[in-house]
């Protein structure tokens, strides 16, 4: 048997024990299955697992959070039930520490700062609007941005949401800031990239091991592609 071309160990897979498996996931990949059923990559997962381990049948592989498809970088898998349901609580009580890397076409004014609206979930259209003042059907949304540079002819934020709601970092962004994520044309960016993807990366997830307790800390490399490669002196 050979084994599936999933992941290279060294590269997407960023920590793994008996409980965990983190991902850097590319962009382009679903986290979860939906109604185009394209393979998504909690199945990779199970495929690798049942591969790695011999497994006769499936193989435990519980999601915790999402990131969207065009978006790159970290994602925390479970491998036990005792572990996918207290992650679950951990980023349902935002005690999961968040960081994302966005490339914008210009800077924002002011450099840095705290955003906080009222989003509002469009199912059919699958997109996100955002209110200043509360809003009946919204749900509070914050996050924390700072303006780490330029970037070639981009400007490079550090973002860190406080709460985890759908699209909530790139409707924030365009409609807070003027500034859409590169490449986000659903949020007002005015082309796409080559690739399809945004300028979005889930660059570093911090928290408490769901069983051992100890304090985790894991970071996830840019994408190896033409629109990040300047964002690398930032490392």
């Amino acid at each position: 048997m050979n084994r599936p071309n999933l992941w290279s160990e060294q590269k997407e897979i960023l920590f793994e024990d008996n409980h965990l498996l983190i991902i850097n996931k590319p962009a382009g990949l679903l986290v979860q299955g939906d109604a185009t059923g394209d393979e998504p990559l909690s199945a990779k997962a199970e495929e690798y697992l049942r591969f790695k381990y011999k497994k006769p049948g499936a193989a435990f592989v519980g999601v915790a959070h999402r990131l969207d498809r065009p978006v790159s970088g970290v994602v925390a898998l479970a491998k036990t039930s005792k572990a996918l349901s207290r992650l679950n609580e951990m980023f349902r009580d935002n005690k999961v520490h968040k960081t994302y890397w966005a490339l914008t076409g210009k800077c924002p004014e002011p450099t840095t700062g705290h955003l906080t609206h009222w989003l509002v979930k469009d199912p059919i259209r699958n997109t996100t609007k955002a209110y200043p003042e509360r809003h009946s059907q919204g749900l509070k949304s914050e996050l924390d941005y700072q303006v780490l540079g330029q970037a070639g002819s981009r400007w490079l934020l550090q973002v860190n949401p406080i709460t985890g709601r759908p699209h909530q970092i790139r409707v924030q962004l365009s409609s807070g800031l003027g500034t859409p994520i590169v490449g986000d044309v659903k949020y007002g960016f005015l082309a796409p990239l080559p690739d399809v993807s945004i300028a979005l990366h889930a660059r570093q997830l911090e928290f408490q091991h769901p069983v051992t307790k100890e304090e985790m800390c894991f970071r996830a490399p840019l994408p190896e592609v033409a629109h990040w490669q300047a964002a690398e002196a930032y490392y």
